[in-house]
C-alpha cells in the first residue's frame, strides 16, 4: 500500500512539473507562500515535543506536524486567486474529508482498543481538520446554493 501511495505522490508531482497542460495552470506570481515559515517551526516543535528523542521519532513527529499545516499554501493560493475550479475544490474537500474520517477512526480505536492514546497524532490531526473548516463552510455553501466556489479575500 505504501508503494501505491508513494507512486501516486510522485506521479502527481511529475504531472505538476512536467505535463505541458497541467504545468501551464501554475501561476508563479500568485504562489508566494514562503514554505520555510512552515518547515522551521514544525522542526523546532518536533525537537521540543516528541515521545522519545531518537532520530526516527523526531522525524516522524516532524512529518505529523508538517502534514497538519501542509495545506496552508494551497488554501492561501486559492484565497488569493479566488479562481477555484471544480476539480481543485473537490480535491481539497476530499483531503479534508480524509482527515475527518481519520479522526473518526481514532475515536473508534480509543473506545475499542485498550491503552490507545496517541496525543501527538491526535492534536496535529485536529489542527489539520480545523484548518479546513473555513474551506468546508464555503464549499458546502456553494454546493447548497449551486454556485461556483469562491473564497473571501
Amino acid at each position: 500500500m505504501k508503494l501505491i501511495f508513494l507512486g501516486s505522490s510522485f506521479s502527481i508531482v511529475w504531472y505538476m512539473r512536467s505535463h505541458k497542460i497541467v504545468r501551464r495552470s501554475y501561476d508563479k506570481d500568485q504562489d508566494t507562500f514562503r514554505h520555510y515559515f512552515l518547515l522551521l517551526p514544525c522542526l523546532l516543535l518536533a525537537l521540543l515535543i516528541h515521545e522519545k528523542f531518537t532520530f526516527q521519532e523526531v522525524m516522524w513527529t516532524f512529518s505529523l506536524y508538517l502534514e497538519a499545516v501542509a495545506i496552508l499554501p494551497q488554501l492561501v493560493l486559492l484565497q488569493r486567486t479566488r479562481n477555484i475550479d471544480n476539480l481543485t475544490g473537490q480535491y481539497v474537500f476530499l483531503l479534508g474529508a480524509y482527515r475527518g474520517l481519520y479522526i473518526l477512526n481514532w475515536i473508534y480505536r480509543y473506545f475499542t482498543e485498550p491503552h490507545y492514546v496517541h496525543w501527538i497524532p491526535w492534536i496535529s490531526g485536529i489542527v489539520q481538520t480545523l484548518l479546513y473548516g473555513d474551506f468546508f463552510y464555503y464549499y458546502f455553501d456553494s454546493w447548497k446554493n449551486n454556485k461556483k466556489l469562491h473564497l473571501p479575500a
